[in-house]
């Protein structure tokens, strides 16, 4: 099954990609002159949970079109990114290239690594914000995270919370509950960059049904981290936080976990 929910995920997001995050982030050369600007603020709600990242052996899982991946590098890590999009992969080399730094990039389910990957040897593995919901089983995936992990590395792990996720629909001062927390079914949607296609707005209903969908399994935060321990991975501090705006105060918008692998 997760063969097939995969497939049907790599399908979504090889759809104009790449026009979408050109049109999003700038041609690659002028996305890469900001993030050479300033490459802590392209990881900022990362970066106290990093550390000294200099010679720093980093895989980014799920790394998209690369651009906390390049601020990485320019910060001094060696970055290794996994993808299941060659459209993600084609913007984030290109962006890469523009800022000078060596970006390594698998393009791959992360569930279907060949042996050699598994290497031991990351120092940190980095999901971060729209990641877990690919995965029908997170046991599976913890244990590719424990397998990639040196002894004593690091796995960083910033999500949206599954409060605002699951949970609760937001329209500005007005929050309701509007889902089922315990909803463990599978969910058709657009894929996440759909809005930054290019002209998508024009299109008509029929022309946007052409797209394919992507399909999410949404997880609860207890399903969450009973997946990471049951991984073999030491939990080691669990963070929330609400969003920056005024009218979400005190709703928890996001998470971070931060685990490690015994020595």
């Amino acid at each position: 099954m997760q063969n097939e929910h995969s497939k049907k995920n790599e399908a979504a997001w090889n759809q104009m990609a790449y026009d979408a995050w050109v049109n999003r982030f700038g041609e690659p050369d002028k996305a890469a002159e900001k993030i050479k600007k300033d490459p802590i603020g392209k990881i900022s709600s990362l970066y106290p949970y990093l550390g000294e990242l200099k010679n720093r052996k980093v895989m980014n899982l799920l790394g998209s079109h690369g651009s906390k991946g390049v601020a990485m590098a320019l910060l001094g890590a060696q970055v290794s990114i996994v993808d299941i999009a060659s459209e993600n992969a084609r913007y984030a080399k290109e962006l890469s290239s523009a800022a000078g730094v060596n970006l390594r990039y698998l393009i791959s389910d992360v569930l279907e690594l060949k042996q050699e990957e598994l290497s031991s040897d990351y120092d940190i593995v980095i999901m971060e914000l729209g990641i877990l919901h690919y995965f029908l089983d997170l046991k599976q995936l913890m244990d590719i995270v424990y397998l990639l992990l040196k002894p004593g590395g690091k796995f960083i792990l910033q999500d949206f919370h599954p409060i605002s996720t699951k949970l609760i629909t937001s329209r500005g001062k007005k929050h309701k509950v509007t889902g089922d927390y315990f909803d463990n079914s599978v969910e058709e949607v657009d894929v996440a960059y759909m809005k930054f296609v290019p002209g998508i707005d024009e299109l008509t209903t029929q022309e946007k049904q052409g797209f394919y969908k992507a399909y999410h399994r949404k997880w609860t935060l207890g399903e969450i981290i009973t997946s990471v321990a049951n991984s073999d991975l030491r939990i080691l501090r669990l963070d929330e936080a609400e969003s920056p705006k005024p009218d979400d105060k005190g709703i928890p918008k996001l998470y971070t976990l931060i685990a490690s692998k015994n020595i």
